[in-house]
């Protein structure tokens, strides 16, 4: 998920483009295929296997594709490096470099390049861009810096992450969006809430050092990890509503293997997570942050089981 320092990524990198190469790499390309994979999710929902396999709105998915997670997702991430000033490993980012003089300035051009951009697209892939824009400078930018406001973090996350994201990949069709879908993109709300936690345990001594005061921090690692595993149970609830919604049964032919896959990516989740609780008082950090990686793992496979169970006919 993330390159070391000396990776031929960053050779190339900064053979290409020198000491500038700082300012992409603070955009966390390790990032990008999560995030493509799900904006990509609501546009499988939106089309179907068949008219992914056919190309329909693929130019307008391309283009939401490239908006959503270059510019926003890269340029929220560049703000949030610009300011917090990491030392040690974060998120999609070992040994991050030092903070280039201008990388709040490059954060905001891209947010406000793609923008611009996202007008060419439909009405409601723009709102939601604007949304997170919006959400990205307050979880980011003094005074407001909602990302060391316990609870706040995790709300703006869940919302933006969790629900907005794959609902981008669908608005940038244009379809309007029926109840079980809608469902299916809050669902991921919770989920982002059992996520978002586990991406901030093996950081806290980096938390403590600015003083930011996150939820995950004043819980504790025990806590959090439990109420990972609550929200987990409930995203998985509401995808067992969504399912309903659009006549999933056990005793129908086409719903039985549909719901196994569901229970397939809630026990991916519950390997992760039953271990973790049991042990988490004596892992280091570094243990830690495999863990939230393993955690992305179980994520990747969700997204998988819901774009075969809701995208196929």
């Amino acid at each position: 998920m993330t390159e070391p320092a000396s990776s031929p990524f960053r050779r190339a990198g900064y053979g290409l483009l020198g000491s500038h190469f700082d300012y992409l790499l603070h955009t966390r390309p390790a990032e990008w295929p999560i995030m493509a994979a799900h904006t990509s999710l609501g546009y499988v929902l939106a089309v179907g296997f068949t008219g992914l396999a056919s190309g329909e709105s693929l130019g307008a998915a391309l283009l939401g594709l490239a908006l959503w997670v270059v510019f926003l997702n890269g340029g929220t991430l560049a703000i949030n490096s610009a300011f917090d000033k990491d030392e040690g490993d974060i998120g999609y980012l070992r040994q991050p470099p030092p903070v280039p003089r201008h990388l709040f300035g490059f954060g905001m051009a891209l947010l406000l390049a793609g923008g611009a951009a996202s007008l060419l697209l439909p009405p409601a892939f723009t709102a939601a861009y604007g949304a997170c824009f919006v959400m990205s400078v307050l979880y980011s930018v003094p005074p407001f810096r909602f990302k060391a406001v316990a609870g706040v973090d995790w709300l703006i996350n869940m919302i933006g992450f969790g629900a907005l994201t794959p609902y981008a990949g669908w608005a940038v069709t244009g379809r309007p969006a029926d109840r079980p879908i809608v469902l299916v993109f809050a669902a991921f709300a919770p989920l982002f809430a059992a996520l978002y936690p586990l991406t901030q345990i093996y950081q806290f001594e980096e938390d403590r050092r600015r003083g930011d005061r996150t939820l995950a921090l004043m819980l504790g690692e025990r806590a959090s990890l439990v109420l990972a595993m609550a929200a987990a149970v409930v995203a998985f609830v509401m995808f067992g509503f969504a399912g309903a919604g659009r006549g999933w049964s056990m005793l129908a032919p086409a719903g039985g293997w549909r719901v196994g896959l569901l229970a397939v990516a809630f026990l991916a989740w519950m390997v992760v997570l039953l271990p973790w609780l049991v042990r988490c008082r004596t892992m280091t950090p570094a243990e830690h942050q495999r863990g939230m990686y393993a955690a992305l793992a179980a994520w990747a496979v969700t997204d998988v089981a819901v774009a075969v169970g809701f995208g196929l006919g």
